[in-house]
């Protein structure tokens, strides 16, 4: 399996972007939430799940959305089982250490 990964630098802090390969540029609502998985944001590099979760591992702050990501995530304890919310189907999580 692979995912969209991508690094955003803003000052010292590093945000990763990281999605399920086949959720790209797609739209998601529900209710009044709403994700834009654009490729301006998550488009980054298509690499291996395993080599995402090692990235993932060291990073303080995520957003991460697809089926495969976050289960793999929850997997390495890199996410809570509760650490996420659905979208119109599709799990999201985002990371955030201050």
């Amino acid at each position: 399996m692979k995912v969209y990964l991508k690094i955003h630098h803003f000052n010292s802090t590093e945000t990763v972007a990281c999605c399920d390969e086949e959720l790209l540029n797609q739209v998601f609502k529900e209710g009044n939430l709403r994700i834009e998985i654009s490729n301006q944001f998550f488009g980054g590099n298509v690499i291996k799940l395993e080599e995402a979760i090692e990235i993932l591992k060291e990073a303080s702050f995520f957003n991460i959305v697809g089926e495969n990501i976050i289960k793999k995530a929850i997997d390495y304890k890199i996410l809570s089982k509760n650490g996420f919310q659905y979208i119109n189907g599709i799990p999201m999580a985002l990371k955030m250490v201050f």
